[in-house]
């Protein structure tokens, strides 16, 4: 494996293609917080950036270490991703029916439910370590780092676009980014039967 464009170039459209549940979970995160200051939107951008370049870097342990336990596990990532992405999406949507009364701003979202967001959104990246499984180390943490930074620029402008719309949608984008959470678990999970 060579360092040449195509590599790059791969690693990129990886990177944008595995960013989009990604991007999608931080327009719902800006959308139900649009006070939101530029460090938090780093912090939130950078969770899912960390696990975008985790779940490759893991899926290729994996392949190198253990295939074949594995790929009993891998019919499984499409009911994780559904769970976790229908239970955080539910909760936004039960908290802004209950609070649409309430002005005061308070996160869209705890570390603890940011963790969940990023295993969720990122967990279907573990197949990504098979893709790239004939990569040495040093090429597959490089990949794994550009999936990483195109992530977290995708992320950052999914969190701004979000919060520009939020603040003119007051407490219905607390319902809204539930129903694109629930949304995209659905998309996950579909799109990973059908495989």
């Amino acid at each position: 494996m060579g360092w040449d464009i195509a590599f790059f170039l791969q690693s990129l459209l990886l990177g944008v293609g595995l960013a989009m549940d990604a991007f999608s979970v931080s327009l719902a995160n800006g959308l139900n917080e649009p006070a939101m200051k530029p460090p938090r939107m780093c912090g939130i951008a950078g969770v899912f950036a960390g696990f975008q370049a985790l779940m490759p870097l893991l899926g290729w342990v994996c392949v190198h270490a253990a295939v074949e336990h594995f790929k009993v596990l891998e019919k499984f990532i499409p009911w994780g991703a559904l769970l976790l992405l229908a239970y955080i999406g539910g909760k936004m949507l039960y908290e802004g029916v209950k609070n649409r009364d309430i002005a005061a701003e308070k996160p869209a979202v705890g570390f603890g439910g940011l963790i969940v967001q990023g295993i969720a959104t990122s967990i279907d990246a573990l197949s990504v370590g098979f893709t790239i499984a004939e990569y040495d180390w040093i090429h597959a943490l490089v990949c794994a780092l550009l999936i990483s930074v195109v992530t977290f620029v995708i992320c950052m402008f999914g969190l701004g676009l979000g919060k520009r719309f939020g603040t003119k949608l007051s407490w219905k984008a607390s319902v809204l980014g539930g129903l694109i959470l629930i949304g995209i678990g659905i998309e996950i999970f579909v799109s990973g039967m059908i495989k």
